[in-house]
């Protein structure tokens, strides 16, 4: 099953209409991303909770990193970058944080709020290599200025 991003905005867009708390926007939104496609193995957000520090947030799939600094990893990269990152096979990602043994490639999207300022980051990981598409890319940031700013 392939990702829908038509009837994905549709569905996240009733669902979060009128709603302003990040957490519960994040909840739902890791929840209808996560099980609309089966590329997604586990899906979510890590919050910044601190200068150059992402903490797990809402999620689904097994268990996250807890802590993640912007100096590391590829949520690391996206935060402190302030750009998508996608990376196709993530052994070859220098200084990659492997939560799960099973994940081969890896989408994540920066977001921020209306003020611009960044809260977090979406993550989306696959046990598939090189499973993300520009069509994922543009899709979800798509999604995610919806909901948040």
């Amino acid at each position: 099953m392939r990702v829908n991003y038509g009837n994905l905005h549709q569905v996240v867009a009733s669902l979060t209409d009128g709603e302003d708390d990040e957490i519960a926007l994040m909840a739902t939104v890791a929840c209808e991303v996560h099980h609309c496609d089966d590329r997604f193995d586990w899906t979510g957000f890590y919050r910044v909770t601190a200068p150059e520090l992402l903490k797990i947030g809402p999620y689904q799939g097994g268990h996250g990193c807890l802590v993640i600094p912007f100096s590391r990893g590829v949520c690391g990269a996206a935060a402190r970058t302030g750009e998508v990152q996608r990376v196709a096979d993530v052994d070859a990602f220098p200084g990659h944080i492997a939560c799960a043994n099973s994940t081969r490639s890896e989408l994540v999207l920066p977001v921020r709020n209306k003020q611009g300022v960044l809260i977090g980051v979406f993550d989306i990981d696959s046990d598939q290599p090189d499973a993300f598409t520009q069509d994922d890319v543009d899709g979800l940031m798509r999604m995610l200025k919806s909901v948040f700013e």
